[in-house]
């Protein structure tokens, strides 16, 4: 089919190369304009933009699908279908309507729960037992159109980095699957539910900041869901520490204060606030696998702690 793919981060790569690979007519690729990136701030294209510059893809970059230039340049695409995953941008009514199938969305949650910007790091956090990919109708409201085909997968213990690969990949497939059938036209949609929605807001560093007075396993689920991006963070000693991988633990027969570095050799292990549901003798704990301290790289714990020593005792903010 003549399509236009709609997408900017790295979740939206493996559905752009899947439609390559499967050899629809892409007629452009729309994402987020080039941001500038690291030390020296230079302008970088977004992982869809580099993927679609490599294929010789016509790449459009519009701030803005609100004005009549940019939807008239997009319905004289002459389009069957608009394919759309993390892009962005709000598409007005004009440019929804102009695909002769209309446009469809890759959407990283089992909807209506967390319709919006971070599906895949709210449900984490959350603490929600799965989550999946759907192919959705887009209509005018915020995820809220018929669902087409949906896939499901426990999160478990999964980082919120390591489920967004699992769900791209997944969606990859399960979007080339719903294009076949709506070329087909034999297909049917569901309307989502009417109870159950939430809404995932986008990602706010201030929500980043560890609290060691919650119990181990809610200051888990922050770390995984914030990690790899923007990294769940705590200060040693003036320094900030983001922690991205963890494991919950038990200390026993302790009586430091959330936060404390407990006396684990060879490990990095943080003391949290009791909850109710544990012996009053044992301290819920937070077992430290990957961090990174400030201007570095990721590292393992044992790795880190050899060139930054923290004593047993020491109490992070």
């Amino acid at each position: 089919m003549r399509l236009a793919f709609m997408g900017t981060p790295d979740f939206a790569v493996p559905l752009l190369a899947e439609l390559i690979a499967e050899g629809h007519d892409i007629a452009a690729v729309y994402s987020q304009p080039p941001r500038p990136k690291g030390r020296g701030m230079k302008e970088v294209p977004s992982p869809v933009s580099a993927l679609a510059l490599s294929r010789g893809l016509e790449v459009r970059t519009p701030v803005s699908l609100r004005q009549p230039e940019p939807q008239a340049e997009f319905a004289a695409l002459n389009l069957d279908v608009a394919v759309v995953a993390a892009y962005g941008l709000l598409l007005p009514k004009p440019v929804l309507d102009a695909p002769r199938l209309g446009c469809w969305n890759l959407h990283g949650s089992l909807l209506p729960r967390w319709r919006g910007a971070a599906p895949i790091q709210r449900a984490v956090m959350a603490g929600d037992a799965e989550t999946g990919v759907m192919v959705m109708q887009m209509e005018e409201g915020l995820d809220t159109g018929p669902v087409l085909l949906a896939g499901k997968t426990p999160i478990g213990f999964k980082t919120a980095g390591e489920l967004t690969n699992e769900l791209a990949r997944t969606g990859a497939k399960l979007m080339a699957r719903g294009l076949k059938l709506l070329e087909s036209g034999i297909y049917t949609t569901t309307p989502q539910a009417e109870e159950g929605v939430t809404y995932a807001k986008k990602i706010d560093k201030s929500e980043a900041r560890i609290d060691w007075n919650k119990p181990a396993v809610e200051v888990d689920r922050l770390i995984r869901g914030l990690s790899p991006w923007p990294g769940a963070w705590t200060e040693v000693n003036g320094e900030r520490l983001k922690i991205l991988k963890s494991k919950i633990g038990v200390f026993y027969n302790s009586n430091h204060a959330p936060g404390t570095v407990l006396p684990v050799d060879n490990a990095l292990v943080i003391g949290c606030a009791n909850d109710t549901t544990i012996d009053v003798e044992e301290v819920q704990t937070i077992n430290v696998e990957v961090a990174q301290r400030a201007g570095g790289k990721p590292m393992q714990a044992k790795d880190l702690l050899r060139g930054f020593h923290l004593e047993p005792g020491t109490v992070l903010a």
